[in-house]
């Protein structure tokens, strides 16, 4: 078999890359399971953790919690990571199959009573959290008829050493492939990738019918990736992963109950039945680095999941508007709404009804957005600054608002009240359209004189024709500001000066 580059897209080595950048502190000092969830709560930074629990196990978390690490991770900045995304995503990647030999994920492999989540350093992320949870797998799983492979993200709570409970409510692939084959009683294969690159995470968010999601995980990193058919079932998993956890859906159904949870819409998720995962095989890296992901809380802005959403819901979005307005210029959901909630665009209006259209194609996209502010292109969508000044200077509520009811919603919004549909609402932020050049919407900006002809005084500049006060000073090189002021006071004087409605200065005709 050919030479696969099984470190490139490793974990461990981005999180030392993270560690150069100033992006990842470190943590030598023994720290107790318990412990984890309170360090990485509104961190900015991620964490590598070198001796968690009493195994002394390696756990690094909040490795997505901020754009720039996200970003990071496509060689991209901020504003640059959609459009990275998007570019990648046109050119699909098959993966490269490689030997067990050759997969570092399968150097250590755990079967039977050895395979035991319990001996996994998994945390209780929040106080009321029904159970420590595993919140960084990836599942992979095979569509059925097409030997294609689904690719999600997907939290696990455990049950015990080789049980869990799998969140399987919200509507997704994995979801309807679980309920076909249980409800021809057939269990489900899956395995769940732990300790991945950022590059995965993204891969996993986004949906191509009819492709094999392997080769979108190509597509992200810009390279095939190298995959390795599990020890217990015939799914591909990546080899360059730090740990999979394989196993089996049983067919029972939504049975037994999973959670509470802390969501990532910043509030608890009810006990919910869910479908039980039985873990066959645990195979690892002989370094492995166990990784756990931040949901949820009072900083969401800080947290993997809604900075990932942000992306997912940019993306979703952006599509939406390519084919609804000519010239959308940027798109931002804020992560501190979860990622989903709160989204801004920016966009060059070419005709009327633009900023609307941009509006209403969001709504209905799959970014399950539920405010939509659109502004003009002058505005950074990205700055909170910016954007409130535009909505307090170019929005009227009786004239801007757009409000809608019974659109599709993510049912975690306890806003909802236990709805099934809900209301979204638009905001025009944008300068009525042909008023952009108008002086009432001019921005002032610093002074800048420009060389031109010199005259002596101001009476003689006047003479050549109207005048700003800036294109005086820049005729009357060798006057001040407060020199120009007292000349001009003297022609008021004398009932010789006049303005013109932009507020030039220009010379009366008739001084009488």
């Amino acid at each position: 078999m050919p030479t696969v580059d099984t470190e490139r897209f490793r974990l461990r080595n981005f999180v030392e890359r993270l560690v150069g950048l100033g992006e990842c502190e470190v943590r030598d000092a023994p720290i107790d399971l318990l412990d984890v969830g309170g360090v990485l709560d509104g961190n900015p930074r991620a964490v590598h953790f070198k001796s968690v629990g009493p195994e002394k196990a390696e756990l690094v978390g909040n490795v997505m919690g901020s754009r720039r690490r996200i970003a990071c991770a496509l060689d991209t900045d901020e504003r640059g990571l959609l459009g990275t995304l998007n570019a990648r995503l046109t050119r699909l990647h098959p993966p490269v199959k490689v030997s067990s030999q050759q997969a570092p994920v399968q150097q250590v492999v755990l079967k039977g009573d050895d395979a035991d989540l319990t001996a996994l350093p998994v945390h209780l992320q929040h106080g009321a959290d029904g159970a420590p949870y595993i919140s960084a797998g990836i599942d992979f799983a095979q569509f059925p008829g097409s030997g294609f492979t689904n690719v999600g993200c997907r939290r696990i709570m455990l049950r015990g050493p080789r049980h869990a409970g799998i969140d399987l409510i919200a509507p997704s692939d994995m979801r309807a492939i679980y309920l076909e084959a249980a409800a021809r009683q057939e269990p489900v294969p899956v395995a769940y990738a732990v300790g991945s690159h950022p590059a995965d995470f993204l891969a996993a968010m986004v949906a191509m019918p009819g492709v094999n999601e392997l080769d979108i995980l190509g597509a992200v990193r810009g390279q095939p990736a190298p995959v390795v058919k599990c020890v217990t079932s015939d799914i591909y998993v990546p080899a360059d992963a730090e740990y999979v956890i394989e196993g089996f859906l049983d067919p029972a159904g939504h049975v037994e109950p999973e959670g509470p949870y802390g969501e990532y819409v910043g509030y608890y998720g009810v006990v919910k039945r869910n479908p039980v995962l039985h873990v066959t095989a645990i195979t690892h890296r002989e370094d492995a680095l166990f990784q756990t992901a931040t949901i949820g809380g009072r900083f969401l802005a800080r947290t993997d999941t809604a900075q990932l959403t942000t992306v997912k819901t940019e993306s979703a979005a952006w599509a939406a508007l390519m084919a609804s307005v000519r010239e959308p210029t940027a798109i931002y959901a804020t992560p501190s709404s979860g990622g989903m909630y709160n989204v801004r665009v920016s966009l060059h209006q070419r005709v009327p009804g633009d900023a609307r259209n941009a509006i209403a194609a969001i709504f209905g996209s799959h970014a399950e957005a539920k405010h939509v502010f659109a502004f003009d292109a002058d505005i950074d969508v990205f700055s909170d600054e910016e954007t409130d000044w535009a909505m307090a200077t170019r929005f009227q509520a009786d004239r801007d608002l757009i409000v809608g009811s019974g659109f599709r919603v993510v049912p975690l919004d306890p806003s909802l009240g236990g709805a099934r549909t809900g209301a979204k609402l638009g905001l025009d932020c944008t300068i009525p359209f042909g008023k952009g050049n108008s002086f009432e919407f001019s921005v002032p900006t610093p002074p800048v004189t420009k060389p031109g002809t010199r005259h002596k005084s101001t009476e003689a500049a006047l003479a050549a024709g109207p005048a700003s006060f800036l294109e005086l000073m820049a005729a009357l090189g060798s006057k001040d500001g407060r020199e120009i002021v007292r000349e001009l006071d003297a022609l008021y004087a004398t009932k010789r000066l006049g303005r013109l409605d932009d507020g030039r200065y220009v010379l009366k005709s008739d001084t009488k």
